[in-house]
């Protein structure tokens, strides 16, 4: 019997060199945006990273990428507070979120933030997917359930993706991708697949790009 939401499985040759090719192109940053009239043309299509405080956003990005320095991390939690836009050669938008859960962040940027993010998986119909990063060392917390229940609200299908899951032993991985699994039987909108990935390591990483190009 299958599990529900199945760790995917590394893509076929073709695939893998789609995705490959797709990202082996310059990758560039295109703009920040801090509120809805300052998108980019919806030209081509997008797909979005959203994840909290220190789950390795943009470690992944620049990994995906091959480019060490493309995505920052803040070091001072939600001090981020723009959607980063970024161009592939030929292929779709990846977009940036900033990370949320952040306590130390001022209540009247989390408000703004919070609007902005509403505004932008409700409206943006050139968004293909959303990929929501969660820590494989914790699971699935309290604040990951409210993006994923508004990703349900937007109708914006979304994906999980686990980081750092170089840093867990295969006992506790097990466990931690049973209480995920759980978790999104409760969302409409999840990919009833998971992507397990090492930054670190480069595990899930030709996976990840597969997947993002061959989206329509």
């Amino acid at each position: 019997m299958q599990l529900p939401f199945p760790v995917a499985s590394e893509p076929d040759e073709f695939t893998a060199e789609k995705g490959r090719k797709l990202f082996a192109g310059e990758t560039d940053f295109l703009k920040g945006v801090v509120a809805m009239d300052g998108l980019p043309a919806p030209d081509r299509l997008e797909v979005c990273f959203a994840g909290r405080s220190n789950v390795g956003k943009s470690s992944l990005i620049n990994a995906l990428t091959g480019r060490k320095g493309l995505a920052r991390a803040s070091n001072t939690p939600g001090r981020t507070q723009e959607i980063n836009f970024f161009t592939t050669l030929g292929g779709p938008y990846l977009v940036d979120l900033p990370g949320y859960g952040y306590a130390e962040a001022p209540v009247k940027i989390v408000e703004k933030w919070q609007r902005l993010l509403k505004a932008y998986l409700s409206g943006r119909q050139t968004l293909r997917r959303a990929f929501v990063l969660i820590d494989a060392r914790h699971g699935i917390k309290k604040v990951d359930d409210e993006i994923l229940t508004l990703l349900d609200q937007s109708a914006v299908t979304f994906q999980v993706v686990l980081t750092k899951a170089d840093k867990v032993k295969a006992n506790d991985r097990e466990k931690v991708l049973e209480q995920v699994r759980g978790a999104l039987s409760k969302h409409p909108a999840a990919y009833p697949e998971l992507v397990v990935t090492s930054s670190e390591k480069g595990d899930g990483i030709a996976t990840l790009r597969a997947i993002i190009a061959t989206l329509e």
